[in-house]
Order: C-alpha cells, then structure tokens, then sequence
C-alpha cells in the first residue's frame, strides 16, 4: 500500500478516530466523572472550528514537517463541496487537514509523532 495515494479523506477518517480518542483519554485524565460533562469539553477539541485554529497555530510555529505540510496541503486542496452546517467549507478543510496528517502519521506507525501533535493541542492549548 502506497500511503501517498491513499484518498485524503480515508486518511482523515482515521485521523479523526485517533484524535478522538486523544481527547477521551486527556480528558478522563482530569477527573471528569460526568458524561454530559466530558461531551461539552470534548467539543472544545473536536469541533471543525477549534481544530481548524489549532492547525493554524501550529503551522504558524514551523511545528509541521515538509512530508506532514505536503498532506495537509493535500487535504486543505481536495475538491469537496460537503461540509457540515455549522462551518463554512475552509473551516472544515482546515479540520479534515488536521486529521488527515495524524491518519498518515499513523499508517506510517510513527505514535510518537501523533503524541508530539496531541501534546501540544491538549496539555499547551495553543489557541
């Protein structure tokens, strides 16, 4: 399997899973005990607005390296005219880019990258 050829959005279809689980796992670490409690903060991670940002923040401090900023700009460039109704279509682009990179990251098993990425998003709050 040739991961460079692999659709962007299969990769952010993973991404998006691993993520997730990401900010489950960080957040149960918190102590929060509440289901209802953990959905609303989850959604400080996982929305498509909030995910867009912290890409931004990262590109913006030379955090990605050429072969990750070559799928993001894969992701970010990828005709689709769906997206959800509570973003525009940049907003969301920017998100599945987000999680696109992380699904490569994957597919290549390089877990201490994702931990790199998920570290700074969760524990720094870069927005």
């Amino acid at each position: 399997m040739n991961i460079l050829e692999i659709n962007v959005l299969v990769l952010a279809y993973l991404g998006d899973t691993i993520y997730e689980n990401y900010v489950r796992h960080y957040l149960v670490s918190l102590g929060i005990n509440h289901v209802n409690d953990l959905q609303v903060k989850s959604i400080e991670y996982v929305s498509a607005k909030r995910q867009a940002l912290f890409l931004q923040e990262l590109i913006d401090h030379d955090f990605f390296t050429e072969d990750e900023l070559s799928v993001i700009r894969r992701a970010r460039n990828y005709k689709s005219t769906s997206h959800p109704k509570n973003c525009d279509i940049v907003t969301y682009k920017h998100a599945t880019a987000l999680e696109a990179v992380i699904g490569y990251l994957d597919l290549h098993q390089k877990k201490e990258r994702i931990n790199e990425i998920m570290e700074q998003i969760l524990e720094e709050e870069i927005c």
